[in-house]
């Protein structure tokens, strides 16, 4: 799990740095306009900055309690490195669809880990969908948990009322199953078989 608690120190140390370097903060999340310039870095850059603590707090200690399973996983088929890129690819995969839809809006600004987080998250509700997810201390399966998560961001992704990143939660789960299903195809059917037998054991 050395991985998962090395981006999670990273990460904690340049949110934490950025919370009083505005300048900093400027020159790492995704802003349009620079991305159309050549800086192709904010693509990964921006999921190493947040906008507060508690959305720091949220996406590391996801990342912290999933990433520690879906590394160990990793490392049998790719290698801790293979895990580290597909946790970069998925910052860069959750993101460029919100860059291409406000590739032209200079207002536009985004931020936070919560792509790659979703893709690590799903890629563990794939391997065990009935295990119990905790969400504010309700325990909750976690097929369900998936389920509500994409229903809730494609309702609230339509609505725009927030400043949340949907998209790229949505974006990122996606990835996450797709990525661990090609690296896995058997997963799939045990998946189904997993869903359709709660009670068995496999």
């Amino acid at each position: 799990m050395w991985v998962t608690v090395l981006l999670i120190a990273i990460t904690c140390a340049v949110s934490i740095t950025c919370f009083s370097n505005e300048r900093l903060l400027d020159r790492l999340l995704l802003w349009p306009p620079a991305v159309n310039r050549g800086e192709y870095f904010r693509l990964v850059t921006n999921a190493f900055v947040h906008a507060d603590g508690a959305h720091l707090a949220f996406n590391m200690i996801t990342l912290f309690f999933f990433g520690r399973v879906i590394e160990g996983f990793f490392e049998r088929y790719i290698g801790a490195v293979g895990f580290v890129l597909f946790y970069f690819a998925a910052a860069v995969v959750s993101t460029v669809p919100s860059y291409l839809q406000h590739r032209q809006d200079s207002r536009y600004r985004s931020l936070g880990a919560s792509g790659a987080v979703s893709a690590v998250l799903f890629a563990f509700i794939l391997l065990a969908p009935w295990s119990t997810i905790y969400v504010f201390v309700v325990p909750v399966p976690a097929i369900l948990y998936g389920v509500l998560f994409t229903a809730y961001g494609l309702y609230a992704g339509r609505l725009g009322h927030d400043h949340i990143n949907h998209s790229a939660h949505l974006w990122g789960a996606a990835f996450g199953v797709v990525f661990t299903l090609i690296m896995e195809p058997r997963l799939g059917p045990l998946f189904l078989a997993q869903i359709t037998s709660p009670g068995a054991q496999f």
